[in-house]
């Protein structure tokens, strides 16, 4: 049985909201519920097409806990890389194939979208549709989209804004153009 559990999270781009499934543990936990959990989303305030905490979700942040820890060492310096279980099925074939290249982009290394295009088999036309897939991503900041900037170095599109966009690639040192 999976159960969907979610935490609140203060960051420098306000406060994230973390979503997750928890799968329960034949011989584990106790009736409190906590269990295996996969991070689904992570959104943020005013984010376009983000998560809304619905009726039903049980409030969780011992959950998260590592997840928070992550977050926390990310945005004071001390680490470039995220490792936490990540649910799975998630959007179509296509935006996996797109979100698997953000996962390979280094920490304070950008790509524009045709690059991102070219890597997944879509150049041309494609750059639109990757576009797309990357602006529904549904684990900013853990799955890097703010590293894939225009070809020209500048800011092109975030689901969180430009200006976070713009924060989050200046903690990795990354200098980019105003979009």
């Amino acid at each position: 049985m999976t159960t969907t559990v979610y935490a609140r999270v203060e960051s420098p781009l306000g406060e994230l909201l973390l979503v997750g499934e928890e799968t329960a543990v034949a011989d584990g936990p106790d009736a409190a519920g906590a269990g295996d959990v996969r991070l689904r989303s992570l959104s943020m305030p005013g984010q376009k097409g983000g998560v809304v905490v619905q009726d039903g979700w049980r409030h969780a942040p011992e959950a998260f806990a590592e997840v928070a820890r992550q977050l926390e060492a990310y945005f004071a310096g001390r680490s470039t890389r995220f490792d936490v279980p990540v649910a799975e099925g998630a959007g179509t074939e296509f935006q996996r194939r797109v979100w698997a290249v953000l996962e390979s982009i280094p920490y304070g290394s950008t790509v524009s979208y045709g690059q991102v295009a070219a890597q997944v088999g879509a150049s041309g036309a494609g750059v639109r549709a990757v576009g797309t897939a990357i602006g529904r991503n549904p684990l900013l900041v853990v799955r890097p989209c703010h590293r894939v900037i225009g070809a020209d170095g500048a800011l092109r599109g975030y689901a969180g804004g430009l200006q976070r966009k713009k924060l989050l690639l200046g903690l990795e040192g990354v200098e980019a153009l105003a979009g």
